[in-house]
């Protein structure tokens, strides 16, 4: 009988084996990392080692199995699969290249990646790593129909398959129980390495704190804030805050580093700050930490987001309040204050493909300081030493230190272009700081003026295998949480504010943190307040003492 009799079947399977194909394959291709974390100490030649790695396999495909049963069915398991695919690729592609966590944190600061960004971090490693682990496996969800079923007998299988798989997990999870949650206990961070759940449970609780957030007012700050100090028939006065990005302290000049990357700066009298610790390791953290009245001494997340920021309070004690952006916003901070952004202005010379140079942050400076009134507060948001790519942060003339990392992917690089181009963007920091204050002392015959410079988080260069930042706080290297913060004041700042700054230089020599920032900015500007802690203002023991509120 001819063959032809017998057409080949084509290849189907069912939302159940779609689910467990789907989790096996995560368990095998994206949790190298985590595995890695849980069996660090153990022998691999032990009966034991090889027990426990299977058991934690059999667990994790049990929860990735047990997810997608629980929201897939006929119609939506090719969606779902394919989604979390993309993102299990891509997720772990980071995780491996970079060494981060993919934590509600990390995920927040990748849900408000802008395309500049997002273009910087794209890669021909990452395509080759997404075509292997996505492309595939998809092509080979697209070939695969799914069987259709009556609903009483699909409802029986899938109640079948849950009831297995939820059996089975529990089984091993009592087994397991005591390692398991000796190893969690004391490495919270490792459930952030199991893909594509951290990607699931992170998104997840971004997008519902966001959701509660949206849904309620900011709470006033400071609604007693007055401006103390008069000036009626004074010179204006006005603090430039120059938030750095990505800057850390082990390589500022300043602060002891080998190589001199603040050149400039050592030229001019400014106070550094050598021992700074950050509020977070990402932006979407320290930014609103570091404005915020309780800093990461008492940090609660849900409060500083739910909170107005020291911007509005100050504004509320009548000082003229602007926000200058040069990166990805400002996080809340400056929400319905006047705010403008440097690729908005296209300063001549300093912008391509959605990005600008820093320099454009100190564009009309001249004619702002020429027309300034009473007390205002500049805010400078740095691009920084953003990464991956450092050498996109400066102009030519500043390539001092070669050979460098001309890549958007680290990778390929060796340890020494990384820490060359990240410190040549360093030295552009300090080029752009050493201009403004020249600008700034040009205008103290008519403008008291002070400038407080300080990152919202360092980096990390290689150290251990990490790259870039993002590590959650407790077991971030010092690389992320120590910064650099520097200070500057024109002569005639101090005597107004009654500050005997060689006590101030005194206190600069201890360590400081971004907790300060807040009630050292309104000591500085004299804003009477019953917000204001003098324990956490830097300058408090250096000036005459004065009430927090007024009566």
């Amino acid at each position: 009988m001819s063959n032809s009799a017998f057409p080949p079947r084509r290849l189907s399977a069912t939302v159940e084996q779609v689910a467990a194909a789907a989790s096996l394959f995560w368990v095998l291709s994206a949790n190298g990392l985590f595995f890695g974390a849980a069996l660090k100490g153990r022998a691999l030649s032990t009966p034991g080692t090889w027990a426990f790695t299977f058991a934690l396999g059999v667990l994790l495909f049990g929860v990735h199995f047990l997810l997608l049963l629980l929201v897939a069915n006929r119609w939506t398991i090719k969606p779902l699969v394919a989604l979390l695919v993309v993102a299990a690729a891509s997720g772990g592609w980071f995780m491996q290249a970079y060494g981060v966590y993919l934590d509600p944190t990390m995920l927040r600061n990748v849900l408000r990646t802008d395309v500049a960004e997002a273009r910087e971090l794209w890669s021909w490693s990452l395509a080759a790593h997404l075509g292997l682990y996505a492309g595939l496996p998809l092509l080979l969800l697209w070939h695969v129909p799914i069987e259709p079923r009556p609903w009483s007998r699909a409802l029986l299988r899938r109640t079948a398959a849950v009831s297995l798989a939820a059996l089975v997990s529990i089984g091993v999870l009592v087994a397991l129980f005591k390692p398991l949650a000796s190893l969690m206990r004391n490495h919270k961070e490792m459930r952030y390495l199991i893909t594509p759940a951290n990607l699931v449970w992170s998104t997840g609780a971004v997008l519902a704190r966001d959701a509660r957030g949206t849904t309620q007012p900011r709470k006033p700050l400071g609604e007693d804030a007055v401006l103390a100090t008069a000036t009626a028939g004074t010179k204006p006065r006005v603090l430039v805050l120059v938030v750095g990005e990505t800057a850390r302290a082990a390589n500022w000049g300043l602060s002891g580093y080998a190589r001199q990357t603040t050149p400039e700066l050592a030229r001019l009298p400014v106070l550094n700050f050598p021992v700074v610790d950050a509020c977070g390791t990402n932006t979407e953290t320290s930014l609103p930490c570091m404005f915020a009245p309780i800093g990461r001494r008492d940090y609660d997340e849900d409060r500083i987001r739910g909170t107005e920021s020291l911007l509005h309070l100050l504004a509320r004690a009548g000082v003229a309040v602007h926000w200058r952006d040069n990166q990805s916003g400002c996080k809340g901070v400056c929400d319905g204050l006047p705010q403008d952004r440097v690729l908005d202005l296209d300063p001549p010379g300093l912008c391509e493909g959605g990005r600008c140079l820093d320099e454009g942050l100190l564009a009309g400076l001249d004619e702002r300081l020429a027309k300034a009134e009473g007390t205002q507060v500049w805010v400078l948001h740095m691009l920084g030493n953003h990464g991956p790519s450092y050498f996109r942060r400066y102009p030519p003339a500043f390539a001092k230190f070669g050979p460098v990392c001309e890549s958007d992917d680290l990778r390929p690089c060796s340890t020494e272009q990384i820490v060359n181009a990240y410190d040549n963007a360093l030295l552009y920091t300090d080029h752009l700081l050493a201009s403004l204050i020249t600008r700034l002392q040009q205008q103290s015959d008519r403008v008291d003026s002070a400038m407080l410079y300080v990152s919202d988080h360092g980096e990390s260069l290689g150290e251990n295998g990490l790259f870039l930042h993002g590590m959650p706080y407790a077991i971030a290297p010092s690389e992320q949480t120590r910064v650099p913060m520097t200070l500057w004041w024109s002569a005639g700042w101090p005597a107004r504010e009654g500050l005997d700054t060689a006590c101030l230089q005194r206190r600069a020599a201890a360590p400081a943190a971004h907790d300060h920032l807040f009630h050292t900015v309104l000591g500085m500007l004299d804003v009477r307040t019953a917000a204001y802690t003098a324990d956490w203002d830097l300058g408090a023991r250096c000036r005459p003492s004065r009430p927090t509120s007024t009566p």
